[in-house]
């Protein structure tokens, strides 16, 4: 470190003669004032916000549980959103295919509903700018109204078929549903194609539901027509590294290509 010679600061440079000098400093040494600096060579990593529980989450998960709860005949002795996760677990054993689970599933959601406001909605709003305008507006209330399900999520810009783009995109950054259920078929079936059936039936929104089950995030597009299900890879995914029931096919040496709920 370099020590650089500096008048006394108090003092005109004009007016610093050697017999001041000599007073003040009679060891004729220089002023020397440092200068330290530090660097570091930290990373920055990208940080995963946690979503903070609003005012009425609370209320629209035991709402949503009681309808599931209705459904299915039976609940959790488990509290908020662990026995939610043992409701939808019994909804999958409950039926005999998974036709019946997406079914019931849509049942469901139908039923947090007004069914004038679902009609209304099909009729009035969904004609709007070529199904622009409900998209956006679904897109909307979904990202405001469930990241208590699902976690924090945000509005984006996706992609039509039409080759434009629109901010009708819902991006969940790290879906609670899924990383919770731990499992592929309860995200397929009671998830991601009830979901796009409710829509596009009962609202006459189209929906394009992408899971990463690398990540756990989870792409909504709205207005985006879903591909046929033999088209579809989602449908083709295998089990999650965290699945009881992969684990224990791991222990008894059976391969599955494919999640056994999910097909």
């Amino acid at each position: 470190m370099k020590s650089l010679p500096l008048a006394h600061p108090l003092l005109p440079l004009n007016t610093f003669s050697p017999k001041l000098h000599n007073r003040i400093n009679p060891n004729n040494k220089p002023f020397t004032f440092r200068v330290f600096s530090s660097s570091s060579s930290s990373t920055s990593e990208p940080v995963r916000h946690e979503y903070k529980a609003g005012a009425f989450d609370e209320l629209f998960l035991n709402v949503f549980r009681t309808k599931m709860v209705e459904e299915v005949g039976w609940d959790s002795d488990k509290p908020g959103y662990e026995g939610l996760i043992e409701v939808a677990n019994r909804l999958v054993m409950k039926n005999k295919t998974n036709s019946d689970t997406k079914e019931a599933a849509v049942r469901i959601l139908r039923s947090l509903f007004p069914p004038l406001l679902l009609d209304l909605y099909k009729l009035l709003v969904s004609p709007l700018a070529q199904g622009r305008v409900a998209a956006v507006m679904v897109a909307r209330v979904t990202a405001l109204t469930c990241q208590w399900l699902m976690g924090r999520c945000n509005v984006n810009s996706v992609d039509l078929g039409d080759g434009s783009s629109c901010n009708s995109g819902v991006f969940v950054e790290k879906c609670k549903y899924l990383e919770e259920s731990k499992c592929v078929g309860i995200c397929i079936n009671t998830c991601k194609l009830p979901t796009q059936t409710f829509f596009k039936d009962y609202m006459g929104v189209p929906l394009l539901m992408e899971p990463n089950f690398s990540d756990y995030s989870c792409q909504f597009k709205f207005g985006v027509h879903p591909p046929l299900a033999e088209d579809d890879a989602i449908l083709k995914e295998p089990c999650l590294e965290i699945c009881p029931n992969a684990t224990r096919r791991r222990e008894l040496a059976i391969n599955s290509d494919q999640c056994p709920k999910a097909s």
